[in-house]
């Protein structure tokens, strides 16, 4: 049996209203473009996640409504910044078979890292940059039993790809 975890950093996020604190900045215009990308990638890749793991921060809310992907969201203050522990925790916790999960840097590129056997090629999987997307395969039958290192890419997008 397998599972699949759809991980997907944050759209690009607005710095334009410095009084709003970190946790309540929204997209900006490039973000919204990108977080719509994504999600149409997804669906024509046929990636659609059964559950969704979500920041509760704005401009993660934002990114996985704007993906446009027929699944409801469990919004968590534990992936809100969370490190890659922290999100490895809340993984293990899930029951969908199609996971997507939507968080930050630097736990998110950190997470992407060591949850796989091999990186991918592409330059960018190291760092994460905004909306990127990676699809990954484990072969297990709960999220449970997940163990770092242990999955295989089977996808890498980021939105500028997409968009160009």
């Amino acid at each position: 049996m397998t599972r699949t975890l759809i991980l997907t950093r944050h759209a690009k996020s607005s710095w334009g209203d410095a009084s709003l604190p970190d946790h309540s900045r929204p997209l900006n215009t490039r973000g919204k473009a990108s977080a719509q990308a994504i999600g149409a990638w997804l669906k024509a890749q046929d990636h659609i996640p059964d559950q969704v793991l979500c920041s509760s921060s704005q401009r993660t809310r934002e990114t996985w409504d704007l993906m446009n992907l027929e699944a409801d969201a469990a919004y968590a203050d534990a992936l809100y910044h969370a490190s890659s522990q922290q999100m490895m925790d809340v993984l293990c916790d899930a029951s969908g078979n199609v996971v997507l999960m939507l968080g930050h840097n630097p736990g998110i590129a950190d997470f992407a890292r060591r949850l796989v056997r091999t990186l991918p090629a592409h330059p960018r999987y190291g760092d994460y940059p905004t909306c990127a997307t990676a699809v990954i395969e484990f072969d297990i039958s709960d999220w449970g039993s997940l163990q770092w290192h242990s999955g295989r890419v089977l996808n890498f997008v980021l939105p500028r790809e997409l968009l160009e």
